[in-house]
């Protein structure tokens, strides 16, 4: 149910991509469009992914290996969604976004709580990953990072340590324009995708 869940979450990007006109989507998402060809070029957590339009087939620029549908999927709403609404500079949390306050928990388990088990402890080590895929030191919190997830998009990681009183906690915020750019349910997605490369490229660390 699940794959068929997602077999028609993507059908129905891809139709409502097409209703799109392309050079628009490249200027709202920040993506690149080459006319010619047919095929926009669009940076996700630092790796390079081609899209053809009008028949959206998403492909790695620098490898022959399948992107998986669920990617497949998230690419096509960001181009579907982007309407080149300027960064606010203003945070807001998950249970901000549209409809987020439904799914808080949820969030917190898929994201939140494993940054914590990864890196509550490990300051050092997640700032150095976190570098690794573009991030940039932030002053919210103990320990935080703005990384790059979109073009117009960056997800912040905030964490507090631990004390006499309280365990370690964190946050995970987006720009108050965050709307404009994705659904709610895919800044989940995106959100703990990043903890999970973070969380990958920290065993190959260690």
């Amino acid at each position: 149910m699940a794959n068929y869940n997602l077999e028609v979450t993507y059908e129905y990007a891809c139709n409502k991509m097409r209703t799109k006109e392309p050079a628009e989507m490249a200027r709202n998402s920040g993506a690149g469009w080459d006319g010619n060809k047919g095929v926009f070029t669009l940076q996700y957590l630092g790796e390079e992914y081609l899209i053809t339009y009008p028949e959206s087939k998403v492909s790695f620029a620098s490898r022959s290996d399948e992107v998986p549908l669920k990617d497949q999927a998230f690419l096509l709403h960001y181009l579907c969604t982007a309407n080149g609404a300027p960064m606010q500079g203003k945070y807001i949390s998950f249970k901000e976004l549209p409809d987020g306050a439904i799914y808080t928990d949820p969030f917190y388990r898929r994201a939140i709580e494993p940054m914590l088990k990864i890196f509550g402890n490990n300051h050092e080590l997640f700032l150095r990953v976190a570098h690794k895929l573009g991030g940039v030191r932030h002053s919210i919190g103990d320990v935080s990072v703005i990384v790059p997830v979109l073009p117009k998009v960056s997800i912040t990681y905030v964490m507090w340590s631990a004390d006499d009183e309280f365990p370690a906690s964190g946050n995970i915020l987006f720009d108050a324009s965050a709307a404009n750019y994705l659904p709610t349910e895919d800044y989940a997605v995106a959100a703990s995708n990043v903890v999970y490369k973070m969380a990958g490229m920290a065993r190959e660390a260690k």
